[in-house]
């Protein structure tokens, strides 16, 4: 598969002319759909049913999730699920509260359309709203099964989780599934002049000290994630 490199628009969410939408409304990068749908079919084999929470989100959706993080609008988690009284925090301490769960406008990876955070609706009630905390993903959560299987299976489609465990920046966010053919090139070509030229062309929330310390949030939070494993890029071009 060739993957073509992007430019800044694509990397920071301010375009969506890569994406495709799905029978289930979500947007996923165009060059994913064939190994998608291997995935499901295959978890649909074991009886899981792989449904999307959240996919594609632009820069402007993920600027309104921080700026009412910020504001305090939105609850802030820490890695106890403790709610945090982030509105009491300024800086840097406040910036690194909120992105423990939640990424910088113009840096999250959900603006590749390469990512997808899952749920097995098989489990739970249609009606039911996934909440997206470890606990649904554990031994005596309602997503474990689909956690398992994601463990031992993804990888044979080309998917990785860049969250599976807390390295000190994001943390470990099971339900979060990556394209590593794409999201690997858009990785290497997501370089911290282009977020920053991004943030000065399109202010958010608590500017002044995301730009202050924007290295060292890049260097914990952004291109600090599992690698995927070297089978992925051998695997990935042939889902079977």
């Amino acid at each position: 598969m060739k993957i073509a490199i992007p430019d800044a628009d694509i990397l920071t969410g301010c375009s969506d002319m890569h994406l495709v939408t799905l029978a289930d409304g979500m947007a996923i990068h165009h060059q994913m759909q064939t190994a998608w749908h291997a995935l499901l079919k295959a978890a649909a084999a074991e009886g899981i049913d792989i449904k999307i929470a959240s996919a594609f989100r632009g820069f402007q959706r993920q600027a309104a999730i921080w700026q009412a993080k910020c504001s305090g609008l939105r609850p802030v988690y820490d890695l106890t699920q403790q709610q945090v009284a982030v509105t009491n925090l300024t800086g840097l301490a406040k910036l690194q509260a909120i992105m423990l769960y939640s990424a910088l406008p113009g840096a999250s990876r959900h603006h590749w359309g390469t990512e997808v955070d899952v749920y097995d609706g098989a489990t739970v009630a249609d009606d039911y709203q996934p909440q997206l905390i470890p606990g649904e993903y554990q031994a005596d959560g309602p997503f474990a099964r689909l956690n398992h299987w994601l463990g031992t299976e993804a990888s044979r489609f080309g998917f990785f989780r860049p969250y599976q465990h807390y390295r000190g920046g994001v943390a470990a966010e099971p339900w979060h599934l990556s394209y590593a053919p794409v999201a690997t090139t858009y990785q290497q070509a997501f370089t911290l002049s282009i977020l920053r030229q991004c943030l000065l062309q399109n202010p958010i929330a608590e500017q002044d000290a995301v730009l202050a310390n924007l290295p060292q949030l890049y260097r914990d939070y952004i291109i600090n994630i599992c690698q995927q494993p070297l089978s992925v890029q051998a695997n990935a071009e042939e889902p079977q």
